[in-house]
Parts: C-alpha cells; structure tokens; sequence
C-alpha cells in the first residue's frame, strides 16, 4: 500500500512538473497564469483581511496564502518533494504520508484550475468581471469543491498533528538530516504549517471560515449572470469580494 502512496505522489507531482514545462514553451499563457495566481492572491487577502489581522489567526493564514494559494512557483520544494518521497513514505506515519499525498494532489488540481481558469481570461490584467467570466468558462464547479475540501482536509490533519509528540518530535530531529540532503525547502514547509497551526490552539473556527467564504464564492461564480456583470448591472455580493 504504501508503494502505491507513494507512486500516487509522484504521479501528482509529475503532472505539475508537465504543466510547469508548457508554460516554459508558451510565454503568453504563463503570462497569463501567472496573472491569475497574483489576481487570486489578493483575492485572499481581501477575504481574510480581518484574520490576517488577528494575533491567533494571522500565521495560518498567511501560510494558506504563501504555501497553497501564493503566485509563486514551487519549482525547488517540488523537485526536493519528488526526490524524498520514497523515505517519507518508509519512515513517516501513514496519517502524515496521507496527508503529503493530499498536498501534493491539491498542488496538481491547483494548477490545472489555473491553467484552464487562464485560458478562458477575456483581458489582462485580470479584473472582477473578467474573472467571473474565466471561472464560469471553465465549467470546473466540482474541480473548485474538491480543491476547497482537499484544502480543507489539510488543514484539518496539520491540527492534528500539532498535539502529537511524537510527530513534532520527529520533525525537529529532522532538521539537521534534511538541511544535509538538501531537503531544506520542504522541511521549511513542513515547519511553518506546524508552528502556524499550533499557535492557533484549535483550527476548528478557522477551518469552518474557510469553508463557508470559499464555497460562498465558488457558487456565487459559477451561478452569476455574467452578461448582467458585464453590461455593469446590479452591483452583486460577487464583485464585492472581488479586488
């Protein structure tokens, strides 16, 4: 089972690789993505102002925002990624290699959500409207649910491990090894979710906001009236969450 975990990981990370090398090959179509990662971005961080600019909440979620919906390339914590998958899944628990098999299903999802969502853009740079009008294009409703509940589930497990000793304990006996094997970008990564979820002394309120704006906005997307938005029509609740 575990051989088939791992072969899952790598399959994930495989197709972001793919994706990354065509948009090396089509300069307009990463402009393009690019454009809509850094558009999404601040996207997040105006929904999340007012947890942004909470003392308990403000570390996981700028992680969520920097780690999983951030415009920049994971290009290096990838390629270290793929390279200590084998020994993630023969020395860590089940429930942390499930949880990495996750993550790396969430980044391939991602980043084909992006790259479709991009495609269907009428205009750069991105605004409100013609986002509205890439996403409905796309016709990826379920794809954006299961990239909220994978995003979710995440979350969820790294506030589980943070009351594991044992799993905090293996982490920092990790550091020095991985730093050694050139691992440093992902145990950076696992780090920084795990002392952003412990400070938060229970995820449960901060998951639940998560979920409820997110699925708000996804369905506000996929059911707006697009040509009413376009034509400049009834102001809604979508463009307001919209930079």
């Amino acid at each position: 089972m575990s051989s088939l975990i791992a072969d899952r990981i790598r399959a994930h990370l495989n197709t972001v690789t793919q994706r990354r090398e065509a948009r090396q090959r089509d300069p307009a179509l990463a402009e393009r993505v690019q454009a809509i990662k850094t558009y999404q971005a601040r996207r997040f961080e105006m929904s999340y102002a007012d947890l942004l600019a909470s003392p308990r909440y403000r570390a996981a979620t700028r992680f969520f925002l920097d780690e999983l919906y951030g415009p920049q390339e994971f290009g290096d914590r990838d390629s270290q990624f793929a390279r200590v998958v084998p020994g993630l899944v023969r020395l860590f628990p089940r429930e942390v290699v499930e949880t990495v098999e996750e993550l790396s299903q969430l980044h391939a999802l991602s980043e084909a959500l992006d790259d479709t969502a991009a495609r269907h853009l009428p205009r750069l740079p991105p605004d409100a409207v013609g986002y509205v009008q890439a996403w409905q294009a796309t016709g990826l409703a379920p794809a954006r649910e299961q990239q909220v509940a994978l995003t979710l589930a995440i979350g969820r497990a790294l506030d589980g491990f943070t009351r594991s000793r044992l799993i905090r304990s293996s982490l920092r006996l990790m550091r020095a090894p991985a730093q050694a094997a050139g691992l440093s970008a992902l145990q950076g990564f696992l780090e920084s979710g795990f002392e952003a979820f412990g400070a938060m002394q229970g995820a449960g309120e901060f998951l639940r906001l998560i979920g409820e704006r997110e699925r708000a906005l996804a369905a506000a997307l996929f059911a707006a009236d697009v040509q009413a938005l376009a034509d400049g029509a009834a102001a809604s609740a979508l463009l307001a969450q919209l930079p």
